[in-house]
């Protein structure tokens, strides 16, 4: 439930989005309904790019943390989320063991600050790149962190 304001009588019912750790905020492309502080709603698309996802909890108990922790790691941009048939996904790629993929925070750092939105983000970790060769999100998992970190830089400019 989201927070619903009454301008006329002040009141506020329901959850507030902060309150359960959701920050709302617009979302530029015409393509999302919106975004929540690192979190899309599904698109189909995507699921054909990334493939295998991880609920919160599947996501959480390789990494010995609780779902809690990943929707936290997801606020402060170390890692994304997408709301798939109401429930927050995360793709599996970005677990290697029992840890997150070497780079994998400070990449999505580089692209939050190039103006990605996740979707984007998501769209460029998982589209195969010729000169890489593969996917942005394959060579991090090869330990081959730096090239991709270079092209997320020049992405800024």
């Amino acid at each position: 439930m989201f927070i619903l304001d009454d301008p006329a009588s002040g009141a506020v019912t329901g959850i507030s989005p902060a309150a359960r750790g959701l920050v709302p905020r617009r979302c530029p492309h015409p393509t999302s309904v919106w975004q929540i502080s690192g979190v899309t709603r599904h698109e189909p698309d995507i699921d054909a790019l990334v493939g295998e996802w991880l609920t919160l909890k599947e996501a959480a108990a390789p990494l010995g943390v609780s779902p809690n922790r990943i929707k936290q790691l997801i606020r402060e941009n170390r890692m994304m989320g997408v709301v798939r048939s109401g429930e927050l996904s995360i793709p599996a790629a970005f677990l290697d063991g029992d840890d997150l993929v070497k780079g994998l925070p400070g990449t999505l750092v580089l692209l939050s600050d190039a103006g990605f939105s996740t979707e984007e983000a998501l769209r460029w970790l998982f589209t195969p790149d010729d000169s890489l060769p593969g996917t942005p999100i394959q060579a991090m998992r090869e330990n081959r962190g730096t090239e991709v970190r270079r092209r997320a830089q020049g992405l800024a400019f």
